[in-house]
């Protein structure tokens, strides 16, 4: 099999090169480079609209007409929000190469920027499922170019020395998850009071204001930003080009033949995701270019690999299983006013601001004494079986479910997301051999896209009158997945030749 082409990259880790004396000197953002606030205010926004939009979609998808939804049947309606949200994974990969072998990472933002609004005023504007396929279509596109090149952008502010670094991430991370948590709660008000296109127009006015502020703040980032690290020869671009058309061609066949519809597209996302991946082991693996301890760091990705999938699995739950149990099990009962559906999705958010912290200075002090990446995983993966377990203790009935009770639920979602989720793609980079670092970081997204694509896969087989065997199902088999891991974290560690 043929090398994956070298661009594949996705830029995950501060860029090395030193920036200008004046941005290394610049201290009017919290004490932060300026330029930071222009990317903290484009990542806000984009989460903002991003998790405002999903508060409220998978209602929309399955809430009947005269309740202002589409009416399609909810297993139909998980599965389109699982395939998307796995499509925005894959999309980083393809964001990545954008910026790495055509107009850089600073360009590929702003474009990417530009197709997520598009894609949330086609949600606002066109009705039906239309604008649902064309909406969640651009949204996914755009939030992949977003997400894989924000973060670089954010480490060409800081020299490799430059004590304000951790700082600096800290503070766009705290954008995230302002966004995150302001998005589902004022979309979620508009779409009670409004409906649901007034919400989806909310969210396209957020990205909007984030778009806006960023034009102006995006001339102060450093030239490097610019750069295209290994660009495309001309003499390829018309080969890559014709590939594209391709695709898209293959695409419309499928859907126009009947082959790829609404109802499978989930499967047909797992299906690439799967080719993908076994793609870029296979290449890896067969190398002749691995050192031995390179070779063994590859296969103990395998196991982790398979283990980060199930978790997300669970995890991405959250837009699909958790909206529903909101609207047809939770008491949103609030002194008599009726709290929207979408607030749900604020709880994590908090969670996260408040915790994420924390879990950081434990593990600063912990130093060697911390457990082992594979630790690590495997108990994330227990907590997220249980707070799976912990919906049996739901009562019986329609909206009977204490709020306390989902609040409760959702922290135990932050705990596991929070034991697995920040050491996942850095521990892509640290066991990624040298020539193929790239494909490595791409195996993490592609693990992540797996499971968030059989997130709404599995979301079709619940139902709110026969919940208990499902919660049941899924937290058991995680917690026996994370047990595993935990039994196998010896011989997968020495397989990680020297990485913890």
């Amino acid at each position: 099999m043929s090398r994956l082409p070298r661009g594949n990259r996705v830029p995950v880790s501060p860029q090395t090169s030193a920036p200008p004396p004046d941005i290394q000197q610049d201290r009017r953002f919290l004490g932060q480079p300026w330029p930071l606030a222009s990317l903290f205010g484009v990542e806000m926004w984009e989460r903002f609209s991003f998790y405002g939009m999903q508060g409220i979609l998978v209602i929309y998808l399955y809430y009947s007409a005269a309740e202002g939804g589409l009416g399609i049947d909810e297993t139909t309606a998980t599965g389109i929000v699982g395939a998307y949200g796995g499509a925005v994974y894959l999309a980083t990969i393809l964001g990545a190469w954008v910026a790495d072998r055509l107009i850089g990472p600073e360009r590929t933002l702003f474009a990417s920027a530009v197709v997520v609004m598009a894609g949330h005023v086609a949600l606002a504007l066109i009705p039906g499922l239309g604008g649902v396929a064309v909406g969640l279509a651009l949204i996914a596109l755009g939030s992949g170019g977003v997400k894989a090149n924000a973060t670089s952008l954010v480490g060409s502010l800081y020299a490799a020395d430059d004590e304000r670094r951790d700082a600096g991430f800290s503070l766009f991370y705290m954008g995230i998850n302002l966004g995150a948590f302001a998005g589902p709660l004022l979309t979620g008000l508009l779409q009670e009071a409004q409906g649901f296109h007034w919400g989806f127009g909310l969210a396209a006015v957020g990205m909007a204001a984030g778009l806006a502020q960023y034009a102006v703040g995006r001339r102060a980032l450093p030239a490097e930003t610019h750069v295209v690290a290994n660009p495309l020869p001309p003499s390829r671009r018309a080969a890559y080009a014709g590939a594209l058309v391709a695709a898209a061609a293959l695409v419309a066949v499928l859907a126009l033949t009947g082959l790829m519809t609404v109802g499978n597209l989930p499967d047909w996302v797992l299906g690439v995701v799967v080719v993908a991946s076994v793609a870029y082991f296979t290449v890896i693996l067969t190398s002749g270019e691995l050192s031995a301890d390179e070779r063994s760091r590859v296969w103990s990705f395998v196991p982790l690999f398979v283990v980060n999938a199930v978790f997300w699995s669970l995890y991405q739950q959250q837009f699909t299983v958790v909206s529903i149990f909101s609207d047809q099990r939770l008491d949103r009962d609030l002194f008599g006013w009726e709290m929207p559906v979408s607030w749900v999705n604020s709880i994590n958010p908090v969670f996260v601001i408040v915790f994420a912290g924390v879990f950081a200075a434990v593990w600063t002090r912990l130093g060697e004494r911390q457990p082992v990446t594979p630790v690590k995983f495997g108990l994330g993966t227990i907590v997220m079986g249980m707070a799976f377990l912990l919906f049996l203790l739901s009562p019986s009935g329609e909206n009977t479910s204490p709020l306390l009770l989902l609040a409760f639920i959702l922290f135990v979602f932050t705990m596991a997301e929070l034991l697995i989720s920040p050491v996942g793609l850095s521990l892509s980079t640290k066991l990624a051999p040298r020539r193929f670092h790239t494909q490595m970081v791409a195996l993490y997204f592609l693990s992540v896209a797996f499971g968030t694509a059989m997130a709404g896969k599995l979301a079709g087989y619940y139902d709110v009158d026969r919940e208990t065997p499902y919660f049941l199902v899924l937290g058991l088999v995680a917690v026996g997945v994370g047990a595993l891991v935990l039994v196998f974290s010896r011989p997968v560690t020495r397989l990680m030749a020297g990485v913890r």
